[in-house]
């Protein structure tokens, strides 16, 4: 038997094992999705600890990295463990790491499945976090246990990155494991979806922007500062910038142009009182193509300028997050080429390379020099999934032929 024959005879046999082995991959995404991880509050660590006690079961050993409390704290959350988990194969060789959040946004209303039963029907799996990205715990969890199984490389190490403050930027995630040098793969896999290999994404800048006027009673108006008054004025102008930034496009495939939500609005006392104070919440994002500090500064004058119109308003800004664009690697070259050769197996389908408006933990590897791609379970789009929204669900077998795509991209990158 020649080499080509023994490498797809190894696949072959990781596939098998993913497929033995799939009912307990089903329930530990089950167990991991029951245990609730809204993210505020962000009181992670019992999930971590859940988690490590989950794998340990299986033979993983979880290291846990408790973030000082103090830094928790300042990011505006209650506690956060990351884990990681070392599989060392032998000497040399490359590391490869697979990182996925635990955190979520809280559920909202509106689910015909409770969010945290984990219920299956018709082949989905429904919950909170079953499709972003609690999912790719299992994805990659039982793609390294295939490995380790079936086809164990001779050299080289795999590492699992479960993290937990993705929904407040990563920061106090692989951003503070990344700090502390705690890990330095050659190439990392980040939580995606299985039908696109995703090597760039958009930027985020958030806002709270503060409009303070003077409070004054309704019937006697010219004694306040309408603060609300000037929110509209302030509206105006960053629906019409929006609109201009249509105009700005991106070269990459899956990213069209920035653009600007105003994703809350609070302010005013009472109905009979004149608004002393108004609170807009803004979402700037930024294509790769855009410079992050241009882009702050360009709001920053957009929203000055047009406060200056106002007589009598102050204008507040605080920056709540700033998340880079993920820039193209050509450093990635060899993990994608695996994805796509290995994912054309299992679907029967091409998978493209693009990019998504989104932004992701991910940008903190490439950040650090690390290549890196986007690849896990899921389906072709966040809207598919209901991911942040009620309903939020898994295909199963996506699930499934994730792991089997994952799992022989590890082992043809260790081989």
């Amino acid at each position: 038997m020649d080499l080509a024959a023994l490498e797809l005879a190894g696949y072959a046999e990781l596939d098998r094992w993913i497929e033995r082995h799939f009912e307990a991959q089903v329930r530990f995404l089950q167990a991991l999705v029951r245990v609730p991880t809204d993210t505020p509050p962000g009181d992670n660590a019992p999930h971590a600890e859940f988690t490590a006690a989950l794998l340990a079961e299986m033979g993983l050993v979880a290291q846990a990295h408790p973030v000082p409390q103090a830094e928790v704290q300042a990011a505006g959350l209650a506690s956060i463990t990351n884990l990681i988990v070392r599989q060392r194969f032998g000497p040399g060789g490359l590391t490869v790491a697979l990182n996925a959040h635990g955190d979520v946004v809280p559920p909202g209303e509106g689910w015909s499945h409770p969010p945290y039963a984990a219920e299956i029907a018709d082949g989905k799996l429904y919950g909170r976090a079953s499709a972003v990205s609690k999912s790719d715990f299992a994805t990659y969890t039982f793609a390294l246990r295939a490995l380790a199984a079936v086809a164990p490389p001779s050299r080289g190490a795999v590492e699992l990155h479960f993290s937990y403050d993705e929904e407040f930027g990563g920061e106090l995630g692989p951003g503070w494991l990344l700090r502390q040098r705690l890990t330095r793969p050659d190439f990392l896999i980040a939580a995606g979806f299985s039908y696109q290999v995703v090597t760039a994404h958009c930027g985020c800048l958030q806002w709270a922007v503060t409009l303070h006027g003077q409070a004054g009673h309704a019937a006697y108006p010219e004694t306040g500062i309408d603060a609300l008054q000037a929110a509209n004025t302030l509206l105006t102008a960053l629906y019409a910038h929006n609109r201009q930034l249509r105009q700005r496009r991106s070269q990459l495939a899956g990213i069209s142009h920035p653009y600007l939500n105003v994703g809350r609005i609070e302010g005013g006392s009472h109905t009979n009182v004149v608004p002393g104070k108004v609170e807009l919440k803004l979402d700037r994002r930024f294509i790769p193509e855009e410079d992050a500090s241009a882009v702050e500064a360009e709001l920053r004058a957009l929203v000055e300028a047009t406060v200056a119109t106002c007589p009598g308003i102050r204008v507040e800004i605080r920056r709540l997050l700033l998340a880079q664009a993920l820039q193209p690697q050509a450093s990635n070259a060899p993990l994608v080429a695996a994805l796509q050769r290995h994912g054309q197996t299992i679907f029967g389908q091409a998978l493209p390379v693009c990019g998504t408006p989104l932004y992701t933990d991910a940008r903190l590897y490439g950040a650090a020099g690390i290549p890196v791609a986007i690849y896990g379970a899921g389906p072709r789009t966040v809207l598919e999934a209901n991911a942040k929204r009620a309903d939020e669900h898994l295909l199963l077998d996506d699930l499934r032929r994730a792991t089997q795509v994952v799992a022989r991209t590890l082992a043809e990158l260790l081989a």
